[in-house]
């Protein structure tokens, strides 16, 4: 129903910064997003959650990040951004974007909670 697409990864050394973008898009169906999140997993780690925005509501951070990465969202482009700072080795996985809300209209209105396909950040020291 909604599709997450990221962009943004790379390779960054130790203290730089990235940004990266979650753009979501119905398959013809309207959409509202109520929560948009990033997540990441590192290899043989669990995926864990970095950041969320409500609509509306006041955002949460991993306390790994808090002062070092921003997330925000762009409502009218269906966008969540995640501007990442003093970025160090330990930030190095695969970041997720995850969106939840309701898509359709009338009898096929229905929840959804969508991920995206992943971009990989790596960080060198």
């Amino acid at each position: 129903q909604v599709q997450l697409v990221e962009s943004g990864g790379g390779l960054v050394q130790a203290g730089g910064s990235r940004r990266l973008s979650c753009a979501a898009s119905g398959s013809g169906d309207l959409f509202t997003i109520n929560v948009m999140g990033w997540y990441r997993q590192a290899p043989g780690q669990q995926r864990e959650l970095v950041a969320s925005i409500p609509v509306g509501g006041s955002t949460n951070y991993a306390d790994s990040v808090k002062g070092r990465f921003t997330i925000s969202r762009d409502s009218a482009k269906n966008t969540a951004y995640l501007q990442m700072h003093n970025l160090q080795p330990e930030d190095t996985a695969v970041y997720y974007c995850n969106a939840d809300g309701l898509a359709g209209m009338g009898p096929r209105l229905a929840e959804f909670d969508s991920w995206g396909q992943g971009t990989q950040v790596t960080v060198s020291s």
